[in-house]
């Protein structure tokens, strides 16, 4: 928003929601990451200093918040576990620098998510404009991307992810799905995780609204 002010000659579009959000940054970390268009995320990672075992990225505000409580799940349960979050507020960002003037070199962005090691990508749109942003980068073929399938109807906020795959206890099983260095480690979190979205289901088939523990959820660790 502060950009959109300042800026001039340009046509910027501004979408706000009808609900309270989380704020992840404060304003001096807001505008450094805003300004850089994509970043690592420190202090939801754990892997500073070592190659992570997976890579969480993100785009857009409800995609952010699945992320995240993914993570804390999966830092939680599984601590030993690497994981470094990357989140994006310019899209751009993610095309080679060849193609568009935002766009990283192959150089950066091999750093950010790798060379080899699996991307779980939640992202606030169609699933396929991630892959044809991404399509040349070395790593392409270990972005997997969760986003908008067009399921849903008249339900609630966090079935809604439920329904297109993004919610965080299926982010969950999808790291542990593309880890199997993780073995029997695996076993029972995926099993916690399938019977959270039963959970879930019956919830807000009974009460018509998500679970205290979706939302009332915060980051503590």
């Amino acid at each position: 928003m502060d950009h959109c002010l300042k800026s001039r000659h340009y046509v910027n579009v501004v979408i706000a929601g009808k609900h309270p959000s989380p704020q992840w940054l404060n304003m001096e970390e807001a505008i450094t990451h805003c300004t850089k268009g994509i970043g690592i995320w420190q202090w939801a990672s754990n892997d500073e200093g070592m190659e992570p075992d997976v890579v969480m990225a993100c785009a857009g505000d409800v995609p952010t918040l699945e992320t995240l409580a993914a993570v804390s799940i999966l830092r939680g349960r599984l601590p030993e576990l690497k994981i470094r979050v990357v989140n994006v507020v310019d899209l751009m960002r993610l095309q080679p620098a060849s193609e568009h003037p935002h766009g990283l070199s192959d150089i950066d962005f091999d750093v950010l998510f790798t060379k080899s090691k699996p991307v779980i990508f939640a992202f606030h749109g169609y699933p396929w404009l991630i892959h044809r942003l991404t399509y040349r980068r070395t790593n392409h073929h270990d972005i997997h991307v969760r986003g908008y399938k067009e399921e849903g109807t008249i339900t609630t906020p966090f079935d809604m992810t439920v329904l297109n795959q993004m919610d965080r206890f299926s982010l969950v099983q999808d790291v542990l799905n593309r880890l199997p260095q993780l073995g029997e480690k695996a076993a029972y979190t995926k099993e916690a995780m399938k019977n959270k979205h039963i959970e879930h289901k019956n919830y807000i088939r009974k009460h018509g609204i998500d679970m205290d523990e979706i939302r009332n959820w915060k980051w503590e660790l």
